[in-house]
């Protein structure tokens, strides 16, 4: 068993409407958790930034554009076992701001995407590092 470190990056993204906050949330494809947008950084430029790896994750897999408000991203840690091997995941979250877009537009990693209320988010939230993260982007907000 290989051990696998892996850098990730993403965006915990909201929109003002009306008198309310909403964030976007995900459900992946393959393990049908509820997460946030997020993914490798530099899987299709080596050069790629965190900032412009968590804005395309972001696009591809919620749908939408957003840009960072917050320059400095809250950093979580996981473990998963993939095929045979012991992945160790760091995963960057930038809070951001909707621009456009429709969640509809997500790609195939996820089966879908929407804008939630807060208490929604904390309900359906699948894992504890995203839980943890959201509430460390509240308080940035």
């Amino acid at each position: 068993m290989k051990i696998i470190n892996q850098t990730s990056a993403g965006g915990i993204v909201f929109k003002k409407e009306a008198s309310q906050i909403l964030w976007l949330i995900t459900q992946h494809s393959q393990h049908k958790g509820w997460v946030f947008p997020k993914g490798l950084v530099g899987d299709k430029d080596s050069n790629e930034s965190m900032e412009t790896a968590a804005i395309r994750e972001v696009e591809e897999e919620g749908g939408i554009k957003a840009k960072i408000i917050n320059e400095k991203p809250v950093e979580t840690h996981y473990q998963y076992r993939w095929a045979g091997d012991h992945i160790k995941k760091t995963v960057f979250y930038f809070l951001m701001e909707y621009q456009n877009g429709d969640p509809k537009d997500h790609d195939w990693e996820m089966m879908d995407a929407k804008f939630v209320p807060t208490d929604e988010v904390r309900k359906t939230l699948d894992y504890k590092s995203d839980k943890e993260a959201f509430e460390n982007i509240l308080k940035k907000l």
